[in-house]
C-alpha cells in the first residue's frame, strides 16, 4: 500500500514523541527519585535527632525503663511507618520497634558490615545487607551523653510511600505531554484536510493533463499558495490545450504546403516521362516544377529559421546604418513585379534622424517580408506608403497598402505560423505562411514592437520601431 504525505509525517512524529518520551520519561524518573530519595533521607535524619532527644537520651540517662522505651519505639513506627532500631556503644542491640515483624534482625549491627563505623552517621538505600524483602531508605546516627558515645540510632522506612509520590508527580508531568500529542494529531488531521486532500486533487487533475485530457478541473478553489497552485495547473492545462491545438494545425498546415508543389512536381515530371507533355514544351514545365521547388526550399529555409528562434532566439548582429538606405535597397529588389502589376511604392521620410542601432540584414529582411507582404495584396495600379518618422528617441518605419484589408478578428492571428488570411489558399500560393512570424520573432529580439492596423476594405499598415544610434549612446 502506498503512503502518503500524511502517513510519513505521522510516522516520523510518533517516532520523534516516543523518543523524547523515552528520554523524558528516563530522566525525570531518575531525577524525580533521587530528589525524593535525598529529601526522605534528610526528613528521617530530623526524624532521628527528634526521637533521640526525646525519647533516647531519657532512657541511657536512666530516666525512664527499657519497656517504656519499647512502647514509644512501636508507637513511632505505627505512627511514622518507620522501624527503628537502637544499639549500643558496642552495636550490641537494646531495642527494636514491632520485633516480630523483622525475621532477620541483627543482635549485633557489627554482624551485617564491620565497616560500620559508630561514630559516624550513614545514609543507604536497599534490603539493608538483605535484612528486608523490599527496598528500604535507611539511616543511622550516634548518640552521645555529654559528649561520650552511648548507642546507634537506625532508622528504615519503606521505598513504597516514595515510589507513590513519585508516580503521582510524574502523573503530572506527562499530562502535558499527552495533551500536546492530542493536539498535535488535530492539528494533523487539519492539515490533511486543508493541505493533503487538495494535493491528491491537484495530482488526479495532473495526471488528467498527462492522459490528454486538459479539460479536467482541479476542483481546490482556495485563497492562498496552494490556490495558487490549482490555478497556475488549470492555467498550464489551458496552455498544453492551445499547444495541441497549435501542433494539430502545424502538422496540417505543413503537410498541405508540402503537398501542394510535390503534388504538382510530380505530376509534371510523370507526365513528361510518359509522353503526356511534348518535347517542345519542357521549358515551361520545367521552369514551374523548378519554382515549386524553389518554394519548398522557401518554406524549409523558414522553418528552420524559426526552429532556431524558438531555440536560441535569433542572433544578433547589431551596427549603426541608416534605415532609409535599407527601405531603398528593398524597393529596387521589388521593382519587376511593381512594374508587372503598375505598383507604385512611395517613400516619406519626415524624421530628422534615420541613424538606427539594430541588426542591419535581419532588419532587411523585416522590410522585405512587410513591403512584399504589400504588394502581393495590393490591387493592380495600386499604392504603397512607405513612411519614416522618429519620435521620443525611436524610429518608426510604417508599411501602408491599399489593399482588401484584414477582418478584424483575423488581425491577431497574421503573425501565427502558416496563418494565411485566405483560407482557400487561393490566392498567395508562393506564400508560406511564415514571413510575418519571422518579422515579429526578430523584431521582439531587438526589444522592440511591431503593429498592425487594418481596415476591412481600405487596406492594412504595418508599424515597428527600433532604437535610434543616439538612445543607444545616451544608454551605453
Amino acid at each position: 500500500m502506498k503512503k502518503t504525505i500524511l502517513d510519513k509525517i505521522v510516522i516520523v512524529i510518533i517516532m520523534m514523541f516516543a523518543t523524547i518520551f523515552i528520554l523524558l520519561a528516563s530522566y525525570t524518573t531518575y531525577a524525580t527519585q533521587k530528589a525524593l530519595v535525598q529529601e526522605k533521607q534528610n526528613n528521617l535524619m530530623n526524624e532521628a535527632h527528634l526521637l533521640a532527644e526525646q525519647t533516647i537520651l531519657s532512657y541511657f540517662q536512666g530516666i525512664t525503663s527499657l519497656e517504656y522505651l519499647q512502647i514509644r519505639l512501636d508507637e513511632f513506627d505505627d505512627a511514622l511507618q518507620t522501624k527503628v532500631w537502637l544499639f549500643s556503644e558496642n552495636g550490641e542491640l537494646i531495642a527494636a520497634s514491632n520485633r516480630s515483624d523483622l525475621s532477620k534482625i541483627p543482635h549485633n549491627i557489627l554482624q551485617l558490615d564491620e565497616g560500620i563505623h559508630l561514630d559516624k552517621g550513614f545514609t543507604q538505600t536497599g534490603d539493608f545487607y538483605q535484612v528486608f524483602p523490599g527496598t528500604m531508605i535507611s539511616i543511622g546516627i550516634p548518640i552521645s551523653v555529654q559528649g561520650e558515645p552511648t548507642g546507634y540510632l537506625v532508622l528504615h522506612t519503606a521505598m513504597e510511600e516514595v515510589a507513590s509520590l513519585q508516580q503521582d508527580m510524574l502523573s503530572i508531568m506527562y499530562m502535558p505531554f499527552f495533551v500536546m500529542l492530542l493536539m498535535i494529531v488535530l492539528v494533523l488531521m487539519y492539515l490533511s484536510r486543508m493541505i493533503i486532500k487538495p494535493i491528491a486533487k491537484l495530482n488526479i487533475a495532473a495526471r488528467e493533463y498527462a492522459k490528454g485530457n486538459f479539460e479536467k478541473k482541479t476542483g481546490v478553489v482556495r485563497k492562498d499558495e496552494i490556490g495558487e497552485l490549482s490555478d497556475s495547473l488549470e492555467y498550464m492545462a489551458s496552455e498544453l490545450s492551445k499547444l495541441d491545438e497549435y501542433r494539430k494545425n502545424f502538422i496540417a498546415n505543413i503537410s498541405h504546403d508540402f503537398r501542394s508543389p510535390l503534388t504538382s512536381i510530380k505530376g509534371y515530371l510523370e507526365a513528361m516521362l510518359d509522353g503526356t507533355i511534348p518535347p517542345e514544351r519542357y521549358d515551361r514545365y520545367l521552369n514551374i516544377v523548378l519554382n515549386e521547388s524553389k518554394r519548398l526550399t522557401k518554406l524549409t529555409s523558414g522553418l528552420l529559421e524559426l526552429n532556431d528562434f524558438d531555440t536560441y532566439g535569433p542572433i544578433l548582429k547589431k551596427s549603426k546604418f541608416d534605415i532609409v538606405d535599407v527601405v531603398k535597397e528593398t524597393r529596387n529588389t521589388l521593382e519587376g513585379v511593381c512594374e508587372q502589376k503598375k505598383i507604385d511604392i512611395r517613400i516619406n521620410c519626415p524624421a530628422e534622424d534615420t541613424i538606427v542601432y539594430a541588426d542591419k540584414m535581419k532588419i532587411g529582411q523585416v522590410v522585405h517580408n512587410l513591403m512584399d507582404n504589400a504588394v502581393k495584396f495590393s490591387p493592380k495600379k495600386g499604392r504603397i506608403e512607405v513612411t519614416i518618422y522618429d519620435k521620443n528617441n525611436k524610429v518608426f518605419v510604417s508599411v501602408k497598402d491599399q489593399g482588401p484589408g484584414i477582418e478584424k478578428e483575423h488581425q491577431k492571428k497574421v503573425w501565427d505560423r502558416f496563418y494565411k488570411t485566405d483560407s482557400s489558399r487561393g490566392k498567395d500560393k508562393q506564400g508560406t505562411g511564415l514571413g510575418l512570424a519571422i518579422t515579429k520573432e526578430i523584431i521582439k529580439a531587438h526589444g522592440e514592437n511591431i503593429n498592425l492596423i487594418s481596415t476591412e476594405g481600405a487596406g492594412s499598415e504595418f508599424v515597428f520601431s527600433l532604437m535610434t544610434n543616439e538612445s543607444h549612446e545616451h544608454n551605453s
